[in-house]
């Protein structure tokens, strides 16, 4: 409402807008506040935590955490074990065994999932069955050519078959690099080949030179033609 807009190019920009604000509000107080500073008593010895801490989240059969109203992923090597919760302004943290396991940024309001596909994956590959009807399957294609290799596969194969091969690439590139496995995928889709999991491998094994995207070309300008053109349209207003 005061700028007009709330967009803002940079986060700095967004803090400097506020900063100004509260700077502006805050200097019609300051002859009030420094009357009830020297009320005050001394500040406490150990500072106010930053944070909320939720004790003994249990992970669920799904590699996930319920954190005020939404639903987080966590390594499938915690499932039914409980886990400590820092949940601050942005992001939350995962403490199990008196270690930090896991920082993930916090989701705003409720009933909102953030599912990282390496956390769940080793869960999913143990039971290939159950990928068609997983509730997040969406979050299990981390570019378009994923999906697109999914839908191939279906096509080629059973539901079961098509599942299994697909979690074999994920995990391929959730253990490996998912940009070199989402660039075999490239490959593969671009040249009409079969999608099936040991020729993805190998691709990738083969460290061949994956081609850019796209190599655009933009050739140089010729001055001469430009003269030309305006040499005539002179001669035409003449």
């Amino acid at each position: 409402m005061l700028r007009g807009s709330r967009d803002f190019s940079t986060r700095e920009e967004y803090a400097l807008f506020l900063r100004e604000l509260l700077d502006q509000l805050n200097s019609g107080r300051r002859k009030r506040f420094e009357e009830e500073l020297r009320k005050l008593g001394r500040l406490p010895m150990k500072h106010l935590e930053s944070c909320n801490r939720l004790d003994k989240i249990k992970v669920r059969s799904s590699s996930t955490i319920r954190v005020n109203h939404n639903t987080y992923s966590v390594n499938s090597r915690l499932i039914d074990e409980h886990v400590n919760i820092r949940l601050y302004v942005e992001h939350l943290e995962v403490w199990y065994g008196q270690k930090k396991v896991e920082t993930i940024p916090r989701l705003l309001g409720e009933n909102k999932h953030r599912i990282n596909y390496r956390h769940v994956i080793d869960w999913l590959v143990r039971k290939p069955g159950a990928f068609a009807n997983y509730k997040w399957r969406e979050d299990m294609f981390p570019t378009v050519r994923f999906r697109m290799a999914y839908d191939s596969l279906m096509k080629a194969h059973a539901t079961s078959v098509a599942a299994k091969n697909y979690l074999k690439i994920l995990k391929l590139a959730a253990r490996k690099s998912e940009s070199a496995v989402d660039g075999a995928l490239r490959i593969m889709i671009d040249q009409d080949m079969k999608i099936e999991f040991e020729t993805v491998e190998n691709l990738y094994k083969s460290e061949m030179t994956m081609p850019s995207v796209k190599d655009v070309t933009i050739p140089r300008p010729n001055l001469i033609q430009y003269d030309a053109l305006c040499m005539f349209q002179m001669a035409g207003i003449q």
